[in-house]
């Protein structure tokens, strides 16, 4: 993915804080393991796989647009 990460994490962050659900609940929801959406949202994984932010969106019913905007 080409845009910046920051971007992302922040979103990821401010949906899951709109959901009112923790890291540990939004990787379960997302079927991703809380390591990897952790160091996505910290900002640690720099490159994050568009599989992985799929899931995540889902998890968060949103768009991976919603994410990356």
């Amino acid at each position: 993915m080409s845009k910046d990460l920051s971007t992302i994490a922040k979103n990821i962050k401010k949906y899951r804080d709109k959901l009112g659900v923790s890291q540990d609940k939004l990787s379960k929801l997302a079927d991703v393991t809380l390591h990897t959406l952790t160091k996505i949202e910290t900002g640690a994984t720099t490159d994050p796989r568009i599989e992985t932010l799929k899931k995540i969106a889902m998890g968060l019913n949103v768009s991976v647009d919603d994410l990356i905007k």
